[in-house]
């Protein structure tokens, strides 16, 4: 072969590998397949995850959403039973002084009424004065 020819080759053959650079090659070998595979399992897996860990925060959400409203309505049930202990508070303190007065007021009176000999429980006492009776002429 002269070096004209073994030019003309080595430019075909680089020729032919730049063509096939740009067009692209179709050829994988097994063990790329294999991995593209391989990856391409890990990406549906890790999508599936995904995709139910999405799930379980939503439902966590609702459920925190849930919660926080039950507890509004019991921090306002709350409020509202606190209102009624203070209100019931004050009505028994002022119950409280009423029966107080009325305690040492009694207790005043508990000696005039001592002084007093206490009526004997089967004899009445008598009327104050009882009406004259008229007499009628006949």
């Amino acid at each position: 072969m002269t070096s004209a020819m073994r030019t003309r080759v080595w430019g075909m053959v680089l020729a032919v590998g730049m063509v096939a650079t740009l067009a692209g090659c179709d050829y994988w070998p097994p063990a790329l397949q294999a991995q593209i595979e391989q990856l391409r399992a890990e990406v549906q897996a890790a999508a599936a995850e995904r995709a139910n860990l999405d799930n379980q925060l939503k439902d966590a959400v609702k459920a925190k959403e849930e919660l926080q409203a039950r507890l509004d309505e019991l921090a306002r049930l709350n409020r509202e039973l606190a209102g009624n202990i203070a209100n019931l508070k004050q009505a028994l303190d002022a119950e409280r002084e009423k029966t107080a007065k009325l305690g040492k007021s009694a207790s005043k009176a508990a000696p005039k009424a001592a002084a007093k000999p206490a009526p004997a429980p089967g004899k009445k006492k008598p009327a104050a004065k009882a009406p004259a009776k008229s007499k009628k002429k006949v």
